[in-house]
């Protein structure tokens, strides 16, 4: 969908990255991981709902085969803030006993959430587990993430696009751009 109709006129502040950026990166951390796991099964596991655009785009750029299964966690509710408080809304279909596991992530910011999700995941019994993100807030950090692979380091601002929402808005836009404050505030 073009940006004029998912967006008002006066909704981005500015647009951050362009569709062609963005799938260009993506192309980029999926060569990485290939050199990274030659040999080896990976497990796609994408974060929902934000991780849609990412992970479909991530997993066609790899020139291989790859399993891939969803888990919905949530800290944020309707706010622009997360609350540190996390809750597991669909876990996985899959065991992950032995799998090499790939968190696959829109954005990473205070780090909370990841953490959690981090640590549930390793206690499954996987072979290893590397996050992939495609945004990272490094001044928004409050707790140490080891993430492998990063699309972009931003500011931290709120940003919308690429399934990045501001109350379940703004998903289809094809670019990433930070919303404007009197949208949330």
């Amino acid at each position: 969908m073009d940006q004029k109709h998912v967006v008002g006129e006066l909704d981005l502040d500015q647009t951050l990255f362009a569709e062609d950026q963005i799938v260009g990166r993506l192309r980029e951390m999926a060569a990485e991981i290939e050199t990274d796991y030659d040999g080896k099964d990976i497990l796609l596991v994408g974060v929902l709902k934000g991780a849609v655009m990412v992970m479909a785009d991530l997993a066609r750029s790899l020139n291989r085969h790859v399993e891939m299964d969803w888990m919905a966690v949530s800290s944020y509710g309707s706010g622009t803030t997360s609350s540190g408080v996390v809750r597991i809304l669909k876990d996985l279909d899959t065991d992950l006993t032995g799998r090499h596991v790939i968190i696959v992530e829109d954005i990473i910011d205070t780090g909370l959430t990841l953490s959690w999700l981090v640590t549930n995941l390793k206690s499954r019994g996987p072979a290893s587990v590397e996050i992939a993100t495609l945004l990272r807030k490094p001044d928004a950090l409050e707790m140490v993430v080891d993430v492998k692979y990063v699309g972009f380091d931003i500011p931290n601002a709120f940003v919308v696009g690429y399934g990045l929402d501001y109350n379940e808005k703004y998903r289809n836009l094809r670019c990433i751009g930070t919303l404007a404050p009197h949208v949330y505030s």
